[in-house]
């Protein structure tokens, strides 16, 4: 299985943080450009989900899947918005990125004395952690044949 690339926005939409690690095929767009299409894409997901679920949409949106890659999401009560793209083999996302805000983002950003809400993160000792973290997990090895 495979990571490709993981975005965090903050609840106004703004890009707070990018990484990439298997990602071959580039979008032909600037990252800003790319963020905001994707955010725009979650926004319409996200409606469109809670206005046509038959079910209580109290989850809402978690993630999508395509026959070349996944698409998981969490939004956590502050109103983050963690999207981790992986192929289509990647089980218990939703457990990694709960665990990437809890034990990375909370430990590294928030309490980052360096760090302005609201601002892009630029510390390289979150980027290692984080870097570190999703090397080391079970998702991230090689596609399955």
């Amino acid at each position: 299985m495979k990571v490709f690339n993981l975005y965090i926005f903050d609840k106004f939409g703004t890009l707070m943080y990018y990484a990439e690690w298997n990602r071959t095929k580039k979008s032909g767009l600037t990252q800003e450009e790319e963020a905001k299409l994707a955010y725009g894409m979650l926004s319409s997901l996200k409606s469109f989900v809670s206005k046509l679920s038959p079910h209580d949409p109290r989850e809402g949106f978690l993630y999508y899947k395509t026959n070349k890659y996944a698409l998981h999401y969490l939004e956590t009560p502050s109103g983050l918005k963690f999207v981790l793209n992986t192929d289509t083999n990647a089980t218990n996302v939703k457990e990694l990125l709960q665990q990437i805000y809890s034990k990375i983002w909370v430990e590294y950003v928030v309490r980052d004395p360096l760090w302005t809400p609201g601002t892009p993160v630029t510390s390289e000792l979150f980027q290692t952690k984080l870097d570190e973290f999703i090397k080391q997990s079970p998702i991230f090895g090689l596609r399955n044949i």
